[in-house]
């Protein structure tokens, strides 16, 4: 079996794979101050009460924004796993061909998603919008070539932002309006959080289609915990929640 993770900045998602078969799926608070014990004995509990044995796990790999969390995470996995986890980051053999200037820039889950992506959709043009904490939108050509994209702040960001920015603005829940015209200021944070991210991610789609691609209409991949309530808005080909998740597993297969 192999364990993958996915550390972001509000939580960790976690992928088992048997098989090359994703046969769980877990999610826990990223909490900064945890030590090795408490993220080791949650790991290992979490797949214990699924019905799974973690002695058969046989590779790790990780996806991590939180720079603070990794060496207690890292200590976690050594400890309690016996293993070293591989950490996505520029260096390692990632099957892409990084078009920046300087690629330790990239964050580690941008890369996870393009390898991701590739694996579902190789020789593809792609734009990856991955829609968590921030909101990024990334583009990789059909040669595999990841040239880099653009960053939004996500949602939850966006609802704090208001609702600390403001004396009288309240904070909302994250969710698709009945109206697009609001008629009270809940519907209209709400309209404008979902229209006004919706209409932006169209416009750079649209751009990247005729600037990046040339014409040539992309395939568009949404992934991210806040992709899906866009579903019905037909901004993506394809919902795929667990690509990053993907990504690490084909990241450890390229670096055996």
């Amino acid at each position: 079996m192999i364990l993958t993770l996915d550390v972001g900045n509000t939580q960790i998602t976690g992928g088992l794979f048997e098989d090359d078969k994703l046969v769980l799926q877990f999610r826990r608070t990223t909490a900064i101050g945890n030590s090795s014990d408490e993220i080791g004995l949650f790991l290992r509990s979490v797949i214990r009460e699924n019905g799974f044995h973690w002695q058969k796990i046989e590779r790790i790999g990780i996806c991590s924004v939180v720079p603070s969390i990794n060496y207690s995470l890292s200590r976690a996995l050594t400890k309690y796993f016996n293993q070293d986890a591989l950490f996505i980051q520029a260096g390692i053999k990632t099957g892409l061909k990084l078009k920046y200037p300087n690629p330790k820039e990239i964050g580690a889950d941008r890369i996870a998603g393009a390898i991701g992506a590739v694996s579902l959709h190789p020789n593809t043009n792609l734009i990856i919008i991955d829609m968590g904490t921030a909101t990024t939108i990334d583009c990789v050509t059909e040669n595999k070539e990841y040239l880099g994209g653009a960053i939004l702040s996500g949602l939850k960001i966006s609802v704090e932002a208001l609702a600390n920015g403001t004396a009288k603005l309240p904070s909302v829940e994250i969710v698709r309006p009945d109206h697009i015209c609001g008629t009270s200021t809940v519907e209209a944070i709400q309209s404008g959080l979902y229209y006004g991210t919706a209409g932006a991610l169209k416009e750079f789609s649209w751009l990247y289609q005729k600037n990046i691609f040339k014409g040539q209409k992309p395939f568009i991949i949404g992934t991210g915990g806040f992709s899906r309530i866009f579903e019905e808005y037909n901004l993506f080909n394809e919902i795929c929640p667990e690509m990053v998740l993907l990504g690490v597993k084909k990241a450890l297969e390229l670096n055996k």
